[in-house]
């Protein structure tokens, strides 16, 4: 009996011992397999399988070539634009833009590391890891979120039906404040987040601007009376370093607030709180020579003087800002310097165009001096703070060289960042509008030029309209057409004829204007 048993014990022994050697046997095979698959991948200088950066597959390439491959990714993504709509608004927005800075470096750094940078069984883990289930980099984006929210406010004031904020105006003694509207606006934290989700995809898709219906914000007569208060002072000129203080005219309400209050609380669109304006004793025209000696930009445009109702509407807008001065630092807003454009004050109806057509409008015309304006605020090298370009191309100007305005929705708005006071000067007459910026030239003053090209034209379309009152085979061109066009603008900023600087200022699209004909079936 313990001879059967020690027989028994024998070759289960034996049994445990072959499994032994093989498990051994195993690992050194799996040991030494590891060993050789990390010294060849540690000689290897390429990605390894399975390695993705934005789903852009970078498998067994250099890091030569993952650098370019990445950044002709990144040149594609800069020149690439978003398109939103909302109803039969169309905007692109430049990705260029909207972007800072594109982190790509650490990315193709990560790319070209993985599976070579921990010890043998991290490394060969890594590796088939990714063989297997792949890994995909992301690059990171840095958001110029202060251009980001100045294009979703320009996008706005465009959609069809934006709600229209309460809005004030000084006009001589009286300060005039113009009731709201009800209508939609973005929403904009919504908006924003979808623009930065479709930064990155391969084939952008076109956003639909999520709206929202609001109310215009309650009259606050307290913040407008801060805003307008000031005591009257003297102008003056310091020399030796040269400093000018123009004179402040003083301006209060002429009544109480509460006064105020009881003059608004009936539902009106317009609203007039009377002022006292004192003017200082010495103003700053007594200094005119002194403080605005030279041209530091102009421009000029061209207009029909034949078509009379357009003329008088520039004339008007150019009283309106001739004479402005700005002091360093402030910002110069055309809808609050001309104010509302009304039949009362003196505005004519003028082509102007509205949803495609050429259609008659209240002060039609005045956003060719804004353009003016704008292009002479170019050429003094100033801030630009707000500006919009037309949905079409004008006739007056170049394509990326245009200022659009809308009373309550749209502003052209510059800063005075330099070192002095400036004053507009502004003139319509002859088929010509000039406007100029004078003041003092600074130290070191740079030549400004305005580079602006037409990059891509968008072809416009014909329709036709059958019209039974007119013969057949007769045509009649009821609305001449036009193409559209994309531009890109820049400026550039040179010293002694050295370019020190060149500076993108827009991408602009301009929609095409379909040509309308009728032609006759009778």
């Amino acid at each position: 009996m313990r001879r059967r048993t020690n027989k028994r014990s024998r070759k289960v022994n034996k049994k445990k011992n072959i499994v032994l050697i093989n498990s051994i046997i195993v690992v050194m095979a799996l040991i030494l397999f590891s060993v050789i698959f990390s010294i060849l991948n540690m000689g290897n200088n390429r990605t390894i399988l399975g390695i993705k950066i934005e789903g852009i597959d970078v498998s067994n390439l250099s890091q030569e070539e993952v650098t370019s491959k990445i950044n002709n990714w990144k040149q594609e993504l800069l020149n690439s634009e978003i398109n939103l709509k909302y109803e039969e608004l169309e905007e692109n927005i430049s990705t260029q833009e909207i972007i800072d800075n594109i982190e790509v470096e650490s990315a193709i750094q990560e790319a070209c590391k993985t599976g070579k940078e921990g010890n043998i069984i991290q490394n060969n883990y890594e590796i088939l890891f990714t063989m297997l289930f792949g890994k995909n980099i992301s690059i990171n984006l840095n958001i110029n979120e202060e251009n980001i929210d100045k294009q979703i406010e320009e996008i706005d004031g465009k959609l069809p039906g934006a709600v229209i904020e309460n809005n004030y105006y000084i006009e001589e003694s009286n300060l005039i404040i113009k009731s709201g509207q009800e209508g939609i606006t973005t929403k904009k934290e919504e908006l924003k987040k979808q623009i930065e989700d479709e930064l990155k995809k391969q084939n952008k898709e076109t956003i639909e601007i999520p709206v929202q219906e609001v109310s215009p914000k309650e009259i606050d007569l307290e913040k407008i009376h801060d805003e307008i208060y000031k005591e009257p002072e003297n102008a003056y000129i310091k020399e030796e370093p040269v400093e000018i203080h123009p004179h402040v005219n003083g301006v209060d309400f002429a009544i109480t607030v509460a006064e105020a209050k009881d003059i608004i609380k009936e539902k009106k669109e317009e609203y007039t709180i009377p002022l006292k304006i004192t003017v200082p004793e010495k103003t700053i025209d007594s200094l005119a020579g002194e403080a605005f000696p030279v041209s530091l930009g102009e421009f000029v445009t061209r207009y029909d003087v034949k078509d009379q109702n357009r003329s008088e509407n520039l004339a008007i807008a150019s009283k309106k800002i001739d004479g402005t001065i700005i002091l360093p630092g402030e910002t110069f807003s055309y809808n609050k310097v001309v104010g509302e454009r009304t039949i009362s004050e003196g505005y004519k109806e003028a082509g102007q165009y509205i949803g495609g057509k050429l259609v008659n409008g209240i002060g039609g015309g005045i956003c060719q001096l804004s353009s003016t304006l704008y292009n002479a605020v170019l050429y003094a090298n100033l801030e630009i703070v707000a500006r919009t370009n037309h949905g079409y191309l004008c006739a007056y100007i170049n394509g990326g060289r245009d200022a659009t305005v809308v009373y309550g929705s749209i502003d052209f708005q510059f800063k005075n960042t330099r070192k002095y006071p400036v004053k507009i000067k502004s003139t319509v007459r002859n088929g010509v509008v000039e406007v100029a910026i004078y003041g003092i030239p600074e130290e070191k003053e740079y030549e400004v030029v305005i580079e602006d090209e037409i990059v891509e034209t968008i072809p416009n379309t014909t329709t036709y309209i059958d019209d039974n009152t007119l013969e057949k085979g007769t045509e009649i061109t009821e609305q001449q057409g036009f193409e559209g066009a994309k531009s890109i603008t820049y400026k550039v900023l040179k010293y002694q004829g050295v370019v020190e600087s060149k500076t993108l200022l827009s991408n602009d699209t301009y929609k095409p204007m379909e040509t309308v004909i009728r032609r006759g079936t009778k």
